[in-house]
């Protein structure tokens, strides 16, 4: 049995079962991108891993490459849980709302294709933080931005602070969605939002927040960068004003109307100031 690492007891055995984390990955037609993501899931040398692919029916290789990940898994030194519903859906939210349904972990984490795990301990560290904590809501690191090429582009500009609370989101979203590792417990009583389209993520992280607040629940940082996430700018450029529009909506939910407009008109000035 592996040691410790949850907050439960097996009545049957008088152990504590392991903690599992979920990887959840939503492709669609993602066969350019989701070989690297494999990979780095692949690689953790922590075992006790479900890595859950949402597929929204994809017609090119996508599905062929996780058929071959899910071999390789299978005769592995380190063997983790490789499942794959693939279906029609009504997008990215939608999808990640299967994974809430569909996970099995105590922690989820969203991993888009193309976007990778820090290194091969990423996952080790989360579950050792998780335990030496108590199951936290959430456990939280920082994010770099790599290139289609696999390198480096530079440090997320927003980093996480070290005492996190639902308030900390009114300065923008501190906490990237691929580092926001949530107890599932917690996020399955809030699924993502579908009347956003963009930013339903950022809303989702807020919700989770403000759960653990009311469950008292910690959030605690793992101190280090836990996601590298893909910087396509092409696809940022095209979906920024929207975005944008949808987050001060979100914003304006939660911490008001008034406040959130003041902070805004704060944020230009502090821009042309820079200038």
């Amino acid at each position: 049995m592996h040691p410790s690492l949850k907050d439960t007891t097996d009545d049957s055995t008088g152990c504590h079962p392991p903690l599992k984390i979920t990887i959840a990955t939503v492709t669609y037609n993602a066969g350019s991108l989701i070989a690297r993501t494999i990979a780095s899931v692949e690689e953790q040398d922590y075992p006790f891993v479900e890595h859950l692919v949402i597929d929204g029916n994809s017609h090119d290789d996508t599905l062929t490459q996780i058929h071959h990940y899910q071999e390789r898994n299978s005769i592995a030194a380190v063997q983790h849980e490789v499942r794959c519903l693939s279906e029609p859906d009504e997008g990215l939210y939608d999808a990640m709302n299967k994974a809430l349904r569909e996970a099995t972990g105590d922690y989820i984490l969203f991993l888009n294709a193309g976007d990778t795990l820090h290194s091969p301990q990423t996952l080790s560290a989360i579950a050792r933080v998780a335990k030496q904590n108590k199951m936290p809501a959430v456990v939280y690191g920082d994010t770099d931005l790599y290139n289609l090429n696999g390198q480096f582009v530079r440090h997320r500009r927003l980093a996480p602070p070290p005492n996190l609370t639902w308030r900390s989101f009114k300065n923008g979203m501190l906490v990237c969605h691929q580092a926001f590792c949530a107890r599932l417990t917690i996020a399955r009583k809030h699924p993502y939002n579908l009347n956003y389209r963009f930013s339903a993520d950022f809303d989702w992280c807020i919700r989770i927040m403000r759960q653990a607040a009311r469950e008292r629940a910690s959030l605690v940082p793992v101190g280090d960068v836990v996601a590298h996430y893909l910087d396509d700018e092409g696809m940022t450029k095209k979906n920024h004003k929207a975005s944008l529009s949808e987050r001060f909506r979100i914003m304006s939910h939660h911490y008001g109307l008034v406040p959130t407009t003041l902070r805004h008109l704060w944020f230009i000035v502090r821009l042309k100031l820079k200038k």
